[in-house]
């Protein structure tokens, strides 16, 4: 046998490995999907979407939950958004290339890999104690922003990469600046790809509760935040603490939140997904 013919094999071995891995995934994944439909479909009307946390698990609803949600995820939007934007457009567009650029690429790249409660005891110190904000929406907001800050960074960076070099000669030629080039040629053209980046960010944000819980978001909540300085709780938290209960019914009205959570992390990655097709198009284009 030849060291090709060795080789074709190996590559054919590791391909079905590589399938049946996936397909073992897939799997696990539909049996947790379908256990958790059949659970908490059946609960999940308008009642349980507008009521309030209530220690009957009948008369409980999500109302505060997803409205906290909803708010921390727009908090955070605004916070992330421009601050991740102008920092990769700098590093990608103007930063020369030195030791300390290089440094904080480096470290902006490692940090997209932290864990999320290593944020939260972060937010903890900053915001929470030494801003003196406490447990309200704007400190949750705050943390998740730099949670996701160096996820769009990247992201930003590599959709301008993306943008052909043609676009910026032909800027240039014409007699643009630099700014003018990045702002009406550059930033259009890759701002599909930054918004994919964006979305994909928020919808890791939208699942996280570690960081929230160590800044003291609440488990239960009695009324609707509204304003940035009202204290919350989100879906995953509230659906840690019905998960914690001994009672059998808080446990399909985990189920049942959990399906809502699903459906918007479903959702926002569903929006990404158009945008990034759309954005390949155009540059093909």
């Amino acid at each position: 046998m030849t060291n090709s013919e060795k080789n074709r094999r190996k590559d054919k071995a590791f391909q079905v490995f590589g399938i049946f891995c996936t397909f073992i995934g897939l799997v696990v994944l539909a049996i947790f999907l379908i256990d958790i439909v059949i659970e908490g479909i059946g609960r999940i009307d308008w009642d349980f979407l507008t009521s309030l946390p209530s220690r009957r698990a009948a008369r409980a609803g999500i109302l505060t939950a997803w409205a906290g949600t909803i708010w921390i995820l727009v908090l955070s939007a605004l916070i992330a958004f421009p601050l991740g934007i102008a920092a990769g457009v700098y590093l990608e567009e103007y930063a020369k290339k030195t030791k300390l650029s290089n440094f904080l690429e480096i470290n902006i790249a490692n940090l997209a890999g932290v864990p999320s409660i290593i944020y939260g005891l972060l937010g903890l110190e900053l915001f929470v104690r030494i801003m003196n904000l406490g447990g309200i929406l704007l400190a949750g907001a705050l943390t998740l922003s730099l949670l996701i800050l160096p996820i769009i960074i990247v992201t930003t960076r590599e959709a301008i990469k993306a943008v052909p070099r043609t676009i910026r000669d032909g800027s240039f030629a014409l007699g643009a600046s630099k700014w003018q080039t990045v702002w009406y040629q550059v930033l259009p053209a890759s701002f599909g790809g930054i918004l994919t980046g964006v979305i994909l960010a928020l919808s890791r944000a939208v699942g996280e509760a570690a960081p929230l819980i160590v800044i003291g978001a609440l488990a239960y909540v009695p009324f609707v935040p509204s304003s940035p300085m009202d204290e919350f709780t989100v879906l995953p938290i509230q659906i840690f603490n019905w998960t914690s209960r001994p009672q059998a019914a808080f446990l399909t009205n985990a189920a049942a939140a959990i399906i809502i959570l699903l459906l918007i992390t479903f959702l926002l990655n569903g929006i990404a997904v158009y945008l990034r097709h759309r954005q390949q198009k155009k540059i093909k284009w």
